[in-house]
């Protein structure tokens, strides 16, 4: 999923948020992965990302902040979910 999420955005650096693994975009976290007994969970940091995505979200548990998965998520998919929130990202910039 890493090499995944560096693929669709090479200049995002790679840090620690929330106690989770994140990739941030300057400061701002475009998102993070955790894993878990369970299963892996991607985190958006927003949960508007999650309702925006909803139609293409359906065959996955979710919480408000979290996508769960136990196989890797479809590229097309991460950078659909990278893509909301990036764009999330500049529209809170630019009203700065």
């Amino acid at each position: 999923m890493r090499a995944i999420i560096l693929e669709i955005e090479p200049a995002l650096k790679q840090g620690i948020s929330y106690g989770i693994p994140a990739f941030k975009l300057d400061k701002d976290v475009v998102c993070g992965l955790a894993a878990r007994k369970t299963g892996c969970s991607f985190y958006p940091f927003s949960g508007s990302v999650l309702e925006a995505l909803r139609k293409d979200l359906v065959t996955y548990k979710q919480t408000k902040s979290a996508l769960h998965f136990d196989t890797p998520l479809p590229k097309t998919l991460v950078r659909k979910l990278m893509t909301q929130r990036m764009v999330q990202i500049m529209v809170k910039k630019k009203r700065k």
